[in-house]
């Protein structure tokens, strides 16, 4: 069998190929630096005895999502994992407009056209599972976080529409959302942060959504902190939660370290942060919603 993950250089995305490899899969490994996924690739190898493929390319450009899916088309792919992602961070009026148009085309238009054409495969061998990393972000509205939460709104809720046009029909293909509330990364050093709950170490989240994939379940939450975050997302008043994430996204404004763009990116913003950098931002909602009624 054969999975192919984006973004799979570092953070969820190494965790999920190494869950993987260790299960026997075969993987396509797609990131835009090589060094970093040939190193993967050798420690795959090395470590579990499987093939990997090493596939670079820029998902911010749809042509190349287009050439990623025209490339393994034939290898007969089992599992889709659109982990690739990033955010901009800060008040909208203030963020770099071509570094958000990116963020848009990674966070939202890579994985509409993976899933569209993958899942187009998949129906016709009615065989198949498409994991959309989505975020916890993706139940609600955040201030100073707002593309960014917008665009996991955007992958939450298609992949749910999704999920019910494939049990309608009584598919076997399966689509799911994993959304992870806050995930341990080396970030933590760097910024010298303590946030407010205690997060999954990388390997733990990974291992927990690639479970419940195989167990169909449509939206993964790994933790009970994220869960409540979630519940609470549905049930508080919209300005109680907007009121709280955006108390927290503006706490966290001074402590964040200013982190370099990437090279061929094209963009120039303040602050770029991966998927599980951009987590942490979120820890702390769920204490400050026990203060709802000063919130309010």
């Amino acid at each position: 069998m054969i999975a192919l993950i984006t973004g799979a250089s570092s953070g969820l995305g190494r965790s999920f190929a190494k869950i993987l490899a260790k299960r026997g899969f075969n993987l396509v490994i797609v990131a835009r630096r090589r060094q970093r996924l040939l190193e993967l690739k050798h420690e795959l190898v090395e470590s579990y005895g499987v093939k990997v493929k090493i596939l670079c390319h820029d998902l911010a450009d749809p042509d190349e999502c287009r050439q990623l899916y025209e490339e393994v088309e034939r290898a007969n792919i089992d599992i889709l994992i659109n982990n690739a992602g990033f955010g901009v961070f800060g008040k909208f009026t203030e963020t770099d407009l071509d570094s958000e148009l990116k963020m848009i085309d990674v966070n939202i238009k890579a994985v509409h056209i993976l899933t569209k054409l993958f899942l187009q495969k998949f129906e016709k061998r009615n065989y198949g599972y498409i994991l959309n990393v989505a975020s916890l972000a993706g139940f609600m509205a955040g201030p100073w976080f707002s593309s960014y939460y917008a665009s996991k709104n955007y992958v939450l809720q298609l992949t749910k529409a999704l999920y019910e046009e494939l049990r309608a029909e009584h598919s076997n293909v399966y689509v799911g959302a994993f959304c992870p509330g806050p995930v341990n990364t080396e970030f933590n050093e760097v910024a010298g942060a303590e946030f407010a709950v205690a997060g999954l170490n990388e390997m733990q989240a990974a291992e927990y959504a690639i479970e419940k994939m195989f167990d169909g379940q449509l939206i993964i939450i790994p933790s009970l902190y994220a869960k409540l975050t979630a519940a609470a997302a549905k049930v508080a008043p919209t300005k109680v939660m907007l009121a709280a994430t955006g108390m927290v996204q503006r706490s966290r404004t001074v402590h964040e370290p200013e982190i370099p763009v990437p090279e061929n990116t094209g963009a120039d913003m303040k602050l770029r942060l991966s998927e599980e950098e951009l987590e942490q931002a979120i820890s702390g909602m769920y204490d400050d919603l026990k203060d709802i009624n000063e919130i309010r």
